[in-house]
């Protein structure tokens, strides 16, 4: 087993509350994707050179949604 199995409740919970402290008024930046992005790399060190391609991005995709579930906006950075 690789730390991202043993650790995938955490790194939801973590994911969740960076996005929450960091995306304010549905403002969203590739700074900040940036920094939601370490929430997850900081569990496996693994993923964190592995999902990494030249020139040093990860290619990441986010779907920011409204309370009630429906997509608001999508991001990538691919």
């Amino acid at each position: 087993m690789v730390g991202t199995t043993n650790n995938n409740a955490p790194i939801n919970l973590s994911i969740n509350k960076a996005a929450k402290a960091l995306i304010k008024n549905w403002q969203i930046s590739p700074g900040v994707l940036n920094e939601v992005e370490m929430a997850f790399r900081a569990y496996d060190p693994c993923n964190s050179c592995a999902t990494h391609s030249l020139p040093g991005k990860m290619p990441i995709r986010a779907v920011v949604r409204n309370p009630d579930g429906s997509v608001y906006q999508k991001f990538q950075n691919f």
